[in-house]
């Protein structure tokens, strides 16, 4: 419960690429509209440890976005929680980037990114996914211009 709310909170067991599997099938026995469906993923396109909530889109490259999209029967209306992991460094292969453990200075930075994405998270549930998008990534988007001052 989020003050008078009920809330789940479901984490697929399948492989990130798969998560459509378990969030469609899941959204659809408890015949959530997906205007009442947060899904939280990585980005490597934005910084590591900044967050941002949006209300729509496309699945930007991300394989495990593009199979919820896919088992969402293609409707691209669900709220989206975005975790910033920046992208990877030299000539890295993105797969790996993605798959290797994070250093002190990024884990530091992605363990504060989930607490604020708990507030965010507690915030739209109360507040709602516009009004939420309008308060938190306006505080979010400089950032990342803050991180860069911190030495690593």
């Amino acid at each position: 419960m989020v003050g008078d709310n009920l809330v789940l909170l479901a984490k697929p067991q399948t492989y990130m690429n798969l998560s459509g599997e378990s969030t469609g099938p899941l959204a659809a026995y408890y015949k959530l509209p997906l205007n009442r469906v947060v899904v939280i993923f990585d980005d490597m396109n934005l910084p590591c440890g900044v967050l941002r909530l949006h209300n729509k889109g496309g699945h930007g490259c991300h394989n495990g976005v593009k199979n919820v999209i896919h088992h969402f029967r293609g409707n691209q209306d669900f709220g989206r929680l975005k975790i910033g992991i920046g992208r990877p460094p030299g000539q890295m292969d993105p797969k790996a980037f993605v798959l290797q453990k994070f250093n002190a200075t990024a884990r530091q930075r992605i363990d504060t990114a989930l607490q604020e994405g708990v507030e965010a998270l507690n915030y739209l549930v109360t507040h709602g996914l516009s009004e939420s998008m309008r308060t938190f990534n306006t505080r979010q988007k400089y950032k990342h211009l803050r991180l860069q001052t911190v030495p690593v």
